[in-house]
């Protein structure tokens, strides 16, 4: 089976799209299945022109050269024009129709409605989790809900395997991009309160890093917090391997790669009661109300002192069964299968 996959997020800086792309890809192949990687380096993916100039003319044209039996659009939109094979994508969330009021109005339509349009020519839809098939169906109430499947993103193995001492007692991971929804605020307003800690934020910025800036000001703490901007995976394993906890306070998140993340890793994390991140910690960290500093800091302060370092281990083994890429590249390669046995039948 050759199948093609839209790789494009992969580019630069790759965020958590680009890591669901490439564990994606390394997944298929380990089952033997021949991909053809789609992208074009010399274009900037976060440029708003380039991407839909990608999406709409490159990636349909490519996906038709490649002789792939199917196309796989894993970065949440697709092409207007028939790429001449089957489409399943891969819907993220549906942040862009309910957290992006800030961004530029023609961004918002086209990877709001635009692309929740497209949707509905999909052979499957693959969602990472069931906030965002709920998410989903109820922005597009005429979507058929038997081609939705909800397949979680699976952690990647350098995070599964790796060696993790006691932590060092101080640092606070935050790892995400610096914007509004992913609320970093939250933690500086715990860090007066976790004196002997200090913050270390990892991912690319947007505008609101300013304003976190101004309030560990505002707060005294500007020498307790960092912001490393986008890093290398291995500085990148080291600060999960190193940390004492890992914070995730998000106010949306159709997946939460960073708890998932910290889970397989045998990290202490601490996540917020918004969007999926419920659904992925379940029972093996805790969740806390998403503006509940006090509780936070309470929270922060057990991990900074060792207090979860034994129950994050023990609770690795599992996360590491339901969140690795085994369990989902297999359910997709079912999906791809039945999408091109229907062509076969039909």
């Amino acid at each position: 089976m050759r199948i093609a996959v839209d790789a494009q997020l992969t580019v630069g800086t790759a965020t958590g799209i680009g890591e669901y792309v490439t564990g994606l890809v390394a997944g298929l192949r380990d089952r033997g299945v021949d991909v053809v990687e789609l992208s074009d380096p010399g274009s900037d993916p976060w440029r708003f022109d380039r991407r839909v100039i990608w999406d709409q003319m490159t990636l349909p044209r490519r996906a038709r050269a490649s002789g792939a039996a199917l196309l796989h659009c894993a970065s949440g939109t697709m092409p207007l024009a028939s790429p001449g094979m089957p489409v399943v994508v891969t819907v993220h969330d549906v942040a862009w129709l309910q957290t992006q009021s800030h961004a530029r109005s023609y961004a918002r339509r086209y990877f709001g409605g635009f692309s929740l349009a497209r949707y509905r020519e999909a052979a499957a839809v693959f969602v990472d989790s069931e906030f965002s098939r709920a998410q989903l169906l109820n922005a597009a109430t005429d979507l058929n809900e038997e081609r939705v499947s909800v397949v979680y993103p699976g952690v990647a193995a350098d995070f599964c395997s790796l060696l993790r001492g006691a932590g060092d007692g101080r640092t606070i991971l935050v790892p995400g991009t610096v914007e509004r929804r992913k609320n970093l605020e939250l933690v500086v307003r715990a860090l007066p309160s976790l004196p002997d800690a200090r913050a270390i934020s990892v991912g690319p910025s947007t505008p609101y890093r300013q304003e976190c800036e101004a309030l560990a000001a505002s707060l005294g703490v500007s020498g307790r917090i960092e912001f490393r901007g986008y890093v290398s995976r291995e500085a990148l394993l080291d600060l999960y391997a190193r940390c004492a906890v890992v914070a995730v306070p998000s106010r949306y998140e159709g997946f939460g790669y960073a708890l998932a993340q910290a889970l397989c890793a045998g990290a202490p994390c601490v996540a917020s009661d918004a969007g999926s991140l419920p659904e992925v910690a379940r029972s093996d960290a805790p969740v806390l109300p998403v503006d509940d500093v006090a509780a936070w800091s309470r929270a922060l302060s057990r991990a900074l002192g060792g207090e979860c370092d034994e129950r994050a281990a023990s609770v690795r083994a599992g996360a590491i069964a339901r969140l690795g890429w085994s369990t989902s590249v297999d359910r997709i390669l079912n999906s791809y299968r039945a999408v091109t046995a229907s062509l076969v039948d039909g």
